[in-house]
């Protein structure tokens, strides 16, 4: 008689625990979407303000600087004509690529070879190579730019884009050395004795062995080095002073100090700095987040 009731209960207690934690999920669930929707609202906003601006005529911003849609059959080129032709951004799109395509075939170089001596070779200074590859990041950039921009003018190699893809280099290098020899402690020593057992040199089994299977460390490491050197400034704007040598960053700047009532144009400008960096971390996203995660475990 006393064991209906018990059940009874406990069948009230089960059901209300499963309405809260229906309830707890559902809430979860809102305060997660909200939270993405907000997250995505304020870093897509700024691009989208940027590109719809780009687009529109000087009067309609200065006339209706609050309206934020985009008329399709009203879109005018005209902004990114006169900046790409007229203010010279087709030469600065060029340094810039030259600049960033020489610090990543430089970096991933010297990248592949001193990792896989950290991780393979027996050498004195070893540890010390691989625990102080990092020690440059320690100061941070403003306070390594003036003994730089003091060196680099007495011995009359400022103005050159050349001392830029120095400068970048000397930055990227430290973190791509980090993350390769993590990525190269985990690949399995196995098939770099088999390789070797088979004729194969040192340098042949790096590139017939090692580098295709860090296909993804790679990726990561040359997008990262690519969109340092892409977006930098600083440097740029202390070593360059011949418009010809600017890069995009030098430009958009002198553009926005130039032209006071056009600010179209300087839209125009920061899109062109912005999408390709944008274009491809969609396109090399899997590979940057295998890169990254790679050696997590015992790297």
């Amino acid at each position: 008689m006393l064991e209906k009731p018990k059940r009874g209960v406990s069948s009230v207690k089960s059901s209300h625990f499963r309405r809260r934690e229906r309830i707890e999920k559902g809430v979860l669930r809102i305060v997660r979407i909200t939270g993405t929707l907000g997250f995505l609202v304020l870093v897509l906003f700024p691009f989208y303000w940027m590109m719809v601006s780009s687009f529109k005529p000087l009067e309609e911003i200065m006339f209706h600087p609050a309206n934020l849609g985009l008329d399709l059959h009203r879109i005018d080129f005209s902004a990114y004509r006169e900046v790409l032709f007229e203010h010279g951004f087709a030469e600065y799109i060029l340094n810039s690529a030259y600049v960033s395509l020489a610090t990543v075939v430089l970096c991933l170089g010297l990248a592949i070879a001193g990792a896989y001596a950290a991780t393979r070779l027996q050498f004195r200074g070893r540890s010390f190579m691989s625990y102080g590859i990092l020690v440059i990041y320690m100061f941070p950039a403003i306070v390594l730019v003036v003994p730089l921009y003091v060196i680099f003018a007495k011995f009359g190699l400022r103005d050159s884009l050349h001392v830029l893809v120095l400068v970048y280099l000397a930055q990227t290098l430290p973190v791509a050395l980090y993350m390769l020899r993590s990525y190269f402690r985990n690949l399995p020593l196995e098939l770099e004795y088999a390789g070797l057992t088979d004729g194969c040199t040192r340098w042949g089994v790096i590139w017939r062995i090692v580098l295709p299977l860090s296909a993804p460390a790679l990726a990561t490491v040359a997008l990262y080095a690519f969109m340092m050197a892409w977006n930098e400034f600083l440097f740029a704007f202390m070593f360059l002073d011949t418009p010809e040598k600017f890069t995009l960053s030098r430009g958009v700047v002198q553009l926005s100090e130039s032209v006071h009532l056009s600010k179209q144009l300087v839209m125009a400008a920061s899109v062109l700095v912005t999408l390709p960096i944008l274009l491809l971390f969609l396109l090399f996203e899997r590979h940057l987040v295998r890169g990254l995660t790679a050696g997590a475990v015992k790297g």
